[in-house]
């Protein structure tokens, strides 16, 4: 059974839980330090608020072992926010998280709570998936060797780098599986 570790300091992780173990993975709830000393084969950064969740991680001291993780190859899926922490770039921010993923994001891209909004579109390799935005931000430009899986609109909201998959909508919020699915095939 693939263990994964969920990040869960703040924002919509249960969601994620509960469609990761429907597809048959076990997860574990990643609060402090301590629970990252076990064996993970997997991690999911949720949606929620970026700075709040970079905030924690630091005050935390989980920021620093998770970017490791990261970085030597266990696979992640970000979405929303944790697309946020992915990227090497932010728009009008000079300060980074993880910075994992050669890109440019652009936080709260389609404007406030108002701004959220429901479609469907093609995710490459996936097919047709719903995709929920709630004050999603964008990817404004990808360095060399991201994929980019998905845009709406002329937008890319949906990359891949190595075994990071990014998605600037909420797919834990809607009954369509593919995304963890494509997840759990990294692994």
């Amino acid at each position: 059974m693939k263990k994964i570790g969920v990040l869960a300091l703040q924002g919509a992780f249960i969601e994620h839980e509960k469609m990761l173990e429907k597809l048959g993975a076990s997860c574990v709830e990643l609060r402090n330090k301590e629970d990252l000393k076990q064996d993970l084969d997997g991690l999911v950064l949720p949606g929620g608020e970026s700075t709040v969740q970079g905030k924690l991680l630091k005050e935390l001291e989980m920021d620093q072992e998770l970017k490791e993780r990261i970085e030597n190859g266990t696979p992640v899926l970000g979405t929303c926010a944790g697309m946020i922490l992915l990227a090497s770039d932010i728009e009008n921010q000079s300060q980074q998280y993880f910075g994992t993923i050669p890109m440019c994001v652009k936080r709260n891209a389609y404007g406030r709570q108002l701004g959220s909004f429901h479609t469907t579109d093609h995710v490459k390799g996936i097919g047709e998936v719903p995709m929920t935005f709630i004050r999603a931000p964008y990817v404004d430009y990808v360095g060399e060797g991201v994929k980019v899986l998905a845009e709406v609109e002329g937008k890319i909201v949906g990359v891949q780098y190595k075994k990071q998959l990014a998605f600037a909508f909420h797919p834990e919020l809607d009954n369509d599986k593919a995304i963890h699915q494509k997840f759990l095939e990294l692994i």
